[in-house]
């Protein structure tokens, strides 16, 4: 028995039916079924343009300018944009002090590297000299193994 085929016939598909719209749903479009020509009275010609029900999705807003906006308040002043200006002001500072930060946090990792690489030479340099005094030490008792002979 095959593993991926069936034995039986697939389903025939169902009937088309002609939808009244094409979606409903959060991004679409709304257009009617059947496209209608729109004649540019211009240059006489004509082109096909579905029917609209809206004027775009939800993305598609019209967008004023300010000179559009006769009327409305200005919304330089609307509360929400000065609120969301003054945000991103706010965050503009926290960034270039944690910026400032950053930068002293790696100067002072810098420089308690180079304490600790100065005094590791320092100590190397003294163990240096201490094993040189103990050799001269050495020498020194060598030396005074002969004192004594006469008493």
């Amino acid at each position: 028995m095959p593993l991926f085929r069936s034995s039986s016939p697939p389903p025939a598909p169902p009937p088309a039916e002609a939808p009244t719209r094409s979606g409903t749903g959060f991004f679409s479009r709304g257009r009617a079924e059947s496209p209608e020509p729109v004649y540019n009275q211009s240059n006489g010609s004509a082109s096909v343009r579905s029917g609209s029900i809206r004027s775009g999705g939800f993305f598609s807003r019209r967008r004023s300018s300010s000179s559009d906006s006769a009327g409305h308040h200005d919304l330089k002043k609307d509360p929400s944009i000065v609120a969301a200006r003054q945000m991103v002001t706010d965050a503009e500072s926290a960034e270039s002090a944690a910026d400032r930060a950053l930068m002293e946090a790696r100067a002072a990792v810098r420089a308690t590297k180079e304490h600790v690489r100065l005094l590791e030479q320092e100590a190397l340099e003294e163990a240096r000299r201490a094993k040189a005094k103990q050799a001269e030490v050495k020498v020194i008792q060598k030396t005074t193994g002969r004192l004594g002979r006469h008493g």
